[in-house]
């Protein structure tokens, strides 16, 4: 009992971050980030492919 209020104020802000425009300043967001553009362009080297498990059937 009494969620009813909690519940309700969820919903409303649920609606309001799914709805409302948001303008985002990406370059702020990076530098708060501290992430560096060049270094998201590049592969990882240490990341294998997938391996396929229905090759040998």
């Amino acid at each position: 009992m009494g969620r009813g209020r909690a519940k309700a104020k969820q919903t409303r802000v649920a609606r309001k971050l799914k709805y409302d425009s948001h303008v985002i300043d990406l370059d702020s967001l990076r530098q708060e980030l501290n992430v560096d553009v060049a270094e998201d362009s590049e592969p990882d080297d240490d990341v294998q492919a997938p391996v396929d498990r229905q090759e040998g059937r």
